[in-house]
């Protein structure tokens, strides 16, 4: 197994595993992750599927890069598209999978809420890891790190995005919908903490996955 293919294992793992963390988070009926706040709450305002405003949404993502970054913005990153097709589709997969699950009790809910942080966190930091494309949410946060927050880390930015989305997410479903629907408590911790999570990670995790996936032997 090849250098670029064992980064492109990686990533698609951390896509399918941040899917998954997303799928959890629906089911903990606590509020969806802050990755998927603002096109749940545009697919309830509109009734389009959730496929297509996550789609839509990211869209507008990067458009934000390139507007951000303008000529640093690069006509690969046009790829986070099918990326972003991908982890549509990894999310309706993990959503079937999962079914109607759901642990009893409001205790039983934060663990899962717990879990689907966890989640979330492991799948970015793994498909980040790997340098080959950036979802778009994570696109847009680079370029804010780059060219607006430029005294901060990423991690730290990625706080500053989620919380960001969640707030538009909140005043679009008040007024639209006149009460607040799915953002809760969930998407609030989920925001200020999967940031938290991913530093954690990266100081145990990253050197095995560079060793992995740079390995001299391979070619």
């Amino acid at each position: 197994m090849n250098k670029f293919v064992r980064r492109i294992f990686v990533y698609t793992l951390g896509l399918w595993v941040l899917a998954f963390g997303v799928a959890v988070s629906v089911n903990s009926n606590l509020g969806v992750s802050p990755v998927n706040s603002l096109p749940y709450v545009i697919s309830l305002i509109s009734g389009e599927e959730l496929g297509y405003c996550v789609i839509v949404v990211f869209l507008v993502y990067i458009l934000a890069q390139a507007i951000i970054l303008r000529k640093e913005f690069q006509w690969f990153s046009l790829f986070q598209i099918l990326c972003s097709t991908a982890f549509g589709y990894f999310v309706d997969l993990s959503k079937w999978v999962l079914g109607d699950f759901a642990l009893p009790t409001y205790a039983g809910r934060l663990v899962m809420l717990a879990v689907s942080i966890v989640l979330v966190s492991i799948g970015v930091f793994l498909y980040l890891s790997v340098n080959l494309m950036n979802m778009p949410m994570e696109g847009l946060t680079k370029a804010m790190s780059q060219k607006i927050f430029k005294k901060m880390q990423f991690h730290e930015v990625k706080i500053v995005t989620d919380c960001a989305v969640v707030g538009l997410g909140i005043i679009l479903s008040l007024v639209f919908l006149g009460e607040l629907q799915g953002i809760r408590e969930g998407t609030v911790l989920s925001a200020l903490l999967v940031g938290k999570v991913m530093k954690r990670l990266q100081k145990w995790w990253l050197p095995g996955i560079e060793k992995f996936c740079y390995s001299p032997n391979e070619g």
